[in-house]
C-alpha cells in the first residue's frame, strides 16, 4: 500500500504517514507559539515609542495570536479526544508536563492583547469582557498548574530527575497573571473589590516570585555543578528570563496603579508601593542582564554543536517580550530615557527573534516535520 509520505513526498504534510498524525503529537508547548507571538503585540503596544504603523502593526500581531490561540486549541483538543493515550502520557512525562503552564500563559497574553489593542476592532466594551473571561480561565489554569504539576513531581520523583530551565513553565503563570491584572484594575470600581484585586495581584506575584527564584536557583546550581544541557535543550535557558522580566513589569505597574486604591490619607501607601517597584525593578534589571548575557552566550555554544530547529525556539520569543514590558514599564516609573531606550532595543531583538522563529515553525509545519515527536 502506498504511504501518504510516499504520495506527497515533495508536498504538504510529506514528513507524516497520514494527515491525521497531525493531532497524535499536539503537546502543551504548541501554546508557547501563541505567547510569543502576543507578547509582541502586547510589547509593541507598551513601547514608549508610539505611531500608527506601530499601532497597526501590534493589532495585527495580537489577531494573528488570537487566531493560532483558536488553532492551537482545536487541536489541543482534537489530540486528548483521538489519542488519549499519548495525551496521558505526555501529562506524566517529567518534562512534558511542564509546559502545562503554556496554556493559561497563553490565554492571559492574549488577554493582555484584547486589553490593549481590541477596542478598535471589538469595541471597548466587548474588548473588556473578553480580557475578563481570559484572565480569570488563565488565572484558575495557572494556580492549578503551580500546585498539581510540582505535586506530582514531588510524589513521582525518580532518581533520576534533573532540574531544568522548563520546571519555571507551571509556576510563572501567576506573575503573568499579576502582570495583567494590573490592566484589570481601572476597570474594577473603586472600593473594595479593587482593592481585593490589588492585593490579590500582590499575591500572585510573591507567589511566582519566591517559587520562580527557587527554581532558577535550583537550576543554575545544576549547570554549574553538573551536566551541560543537552544541545536541543538549550534554548529552555531563556525561560529564566520570563519570571525577571514579568516580575519587573508587575511590580512597577501594579506600583503604579496603587494611586487608584490608596488615596488620601492612604496616599503614602501608594508611593511606597511605586517606589518599591522601582527599587525591585532596578536590581532585578542587573540580575536580568547578566541572565540576558548567558543565556545568549549558551545558545551560541549549543549552535556550534549541531542546535537544530525545534518548538523549543519559542524560548527565544516571549521570555526577551517580557523584558520588553519590564524595561517600558520600568522606564516609565524612573522616567528615564535610558531605561525605555533600552526598551526599543530589546524589541527590535524580539521581532527579529519571533521572525525567525516563526518561519521556521511555518516551513516545518508545513513539511509536518514539527508534527512527529521529538
Amino acid at each position: 500500500m502506498t504511504t501518504f509520505r510516499t504520495a506527497t513526498s515533495h508536498g504538504l504534510l510529506r514528513d507524516l504517514d497520514s494527515p491525521g498524525s497531525v493531532i497524535e503529537h499536539i503537546t502543551p508547548n504548541w501554546f508557547a507559539s501563541v505567547m510569543g507571538t502576543g507578547i509582541v503585540a502586547t510589547a509593541a503596544a507598551t513601547l514608549p515609542v508610539q505611531n500608527v504603523v506601530l499601532h497597526v502593526a501590534a493589532v495585527v500581531m495580537w489577531l494573528l495570536a488570537s487566531t493560532v490561540l483558536v488553532v492551537v486549541s482545536t487541536l489541543f483538543a482534537a489530540h486528548w479526544l483521538a489519542h488519549r493515550r499519548v495525551a496521558l502520557a505526555h501529562a506524566a512525562h517529567p518534562v512534558m508536563m511542564q509546559f502545562y503552564g503554556a496554556p493559561p500563559m497563553a490565554l492571559l497574553t492574549v488577554g493582555a492583547g484584547t486589553s490593549l489593542l481590541g477596542a478598535d476592532i471589538l469595541g471597548q466594551s466587548l474588548a473588556t469582557s473578553i480580557f475578563v473571561v481570559l484572565w480569570t480561565v488563565g488565572t484558575a489554569l495557572g494556580l492549578a498548574t503551580s500546585v498539581v504539576v510540582p505535586y506530582v513531581m514531588i510524589t513521582r520523583r525518580s532518581a533520576d530527575t534533573v532540574a531544568l530551565p522548563a520546571w519555571l513553565m507551571p509556576v510563572v503563570p501567576p506573575m503573568v497573571s499579576a502582570s495583567t491584572g494590573a490592566l484589570l484594575l481601572p476597570h474594577i470600581a473603586d472600593g473594595q473589590g479593587r482593592l481585593a484585586m490589588l492585593a490579590g495581584c500582590y499575591a500572585l506575584f510573591g507567589m511566582a516570585l519566591v517559587t520562580g527564584l527557587m527554581v532558577t536557583t535550583v537550576v543554575l546550581g545544576r549547570l554549574l555543578h553538573g551536566a551541560v544541557l543537552p544541545v536541543q535543550a538549550a534554548p529552555t535557558i531563556w525561560i529564566t528570563l520570563g519570571v525577571i522580566g514579568q516580575s519587573v513589569t508587575a511590580a512597577n505597574l501594579l506600583g503604579a496603579d496603587a494611586v487608584m486604591v490608596f488615596t488620601g490619607d492612604r496616599s503614602e501607601v501608594a508611593l511606597v508601593l511605586r517606589a518599591a517597584g522601582i527599587l525591585f525593578g532596578t536590581v532585578m534589571g542587573g540580575f536580568g542582564a547578566m541572565m540576558f548575557a548567558l543565556a545568549a552566550a549558551l545558545t551560541v555554544h549549543a549552535a556550534r554543536r549541531g542546535l537544530r530547529f525545534s518548538l523549543a525556539w519559542w524560548s527565544f520569543t516571549f521570555p526577551v517580550g517580557t523584558c520588553v514590558t519590564g524595561a517600558a514599564a520600568l522606564g516609565r516609573a524612573l522616567e528615564s530615557s535610558v531605561v525605555e531606550a533600552l526598551a526599543v532595543v530589546l524589541f527590535a531583538v524580539l521581532v527579529a527573534a519571533w521572525t525567525t522563529v516563526a518561519t521556521r515553525t511555518v516551513r516545518e509545519a508545513y513539511r509536518g516535520r514539527v508534527f512527529l515527536p521529538a
